[in-house]
């Protein structure tokens, strides 16, 4: 088995995110069974983000998720206090930080990612609202169009389930990071990509990078990619598997090292980070 390293998610923790996802979707699908009518399946969908059920259920599986993060977090830094000179404040503030930045941080994401979950049931009904109309114009019946729906349904739901569990897993991951680096001082970071096929070439070029969290890359810029979306941080674009390893001290990397600074990736020692992390 796989050693997981110290900073990265937990995949057990995605594929728990990645479940409820799929009860919600099923929860959907099984509201839907056998209308024959597409814009009453639209309704449907629709109104179910005002159930009370729904809004409750959306609340409790992202506190799970977020909760599950910040724990297995408290793992990681416990770790990296017993390797780091920063131990002692490492401890203390994991002791206290549920009263502080990190604690709204917490409550942050729970908010935000419920509001990503209810937002589901509307998205797909946007999708099935789009369908709708293209095929009516092409002259379809309404029975035949609905029919379509179910069956494209569970497919096309398990896509934006999974799209929704490995994003906001990361990105939540990454925030909550950030909360407790910058909570205690540690203003820089080592960008990790994942080192299998699959990895963004932008990405694979951010990886083992110092960065700074008040100073967020480009990659896709930095790669010569037209295009290329707004400054972000390790794990917080869509589907991105990459995560951010806080340098809780400078001994912890090898030098000379990569540092990405005011838009460029350069290679530096220890004496020009240090006159740089200044």
């Amino acid at each position: 088995m796989a050693v997981r390293n110290l900073w990265e998610p937990s995949q057990r923790i995605e594929n728990g995110y990645f479940r409820s996802l799929q009860e919600v979707t099923k929860y959907m699908e099984v509201a839907i069974k056998n209308e024959t009518d597409p814009f009453k399946i639209a309704r449907i969908l629709k109104a179910l983000l005002a159930t009370p059920a729904f809004q409750r259920y959306a609340q409790e599986t992202a506190m799970k998720m977020v909760t599950n993060l910040f724990a297995d977090g408290a793992r990681n830094w416990r770790d990296a206090a017993r390797r780091s000179s920063r131990g002692r404040i490492i401890y203390e503030a994991l002791r206290r930080e549920m009263q502080g930045p990190v604690g709204s941080e917490v409550r942050n994401q729970i908010q935000r990612n419920a509001a990503i979950i209810t937002t589901l049931p509307v998205d797909i009904a946007e999708r099935v609202t789009d369908y709708i109309a293209d095929e009516s114009m092409k002259g379809r019946r309404a029975s035949d169009i609905a029919k379509d729906i179910l069956k494209m349904f569970p497919e096309s739901s398990r896509a934006k389930a999974q799209l929704i569990a490995r994003t906001e897993t990361s990105k939540t991951s990454t925030a909550l990071t950030r909360a407790r680096a910058e909570s205690i001082g540690i203003e820089w970071y080592e960008w990790v990509a994942s080192k299998d096929a699959r990895v963004r070439k932008s990405h694979k070029m951010m990886d083992r990078v110092l960065v700074r969290w008040s100073d967020p890359p480009r990659p896709e810029e930095l790669a010569g990619e037209k295009n290329a979306p707004k400054a972000y941080h390790a794990g917080e674009i869509y589907n991105c598997r990459c995560y951010p390893a806080p340098l809780v001290s400078f001994d912890r990397v090898s030098w000379p090292h990569k540092v990405y600074s005011n838009g460029v990736i350069r290679i530096m020692t220890l004496r020009q980070f240090r006159q740089q992390a200044a």
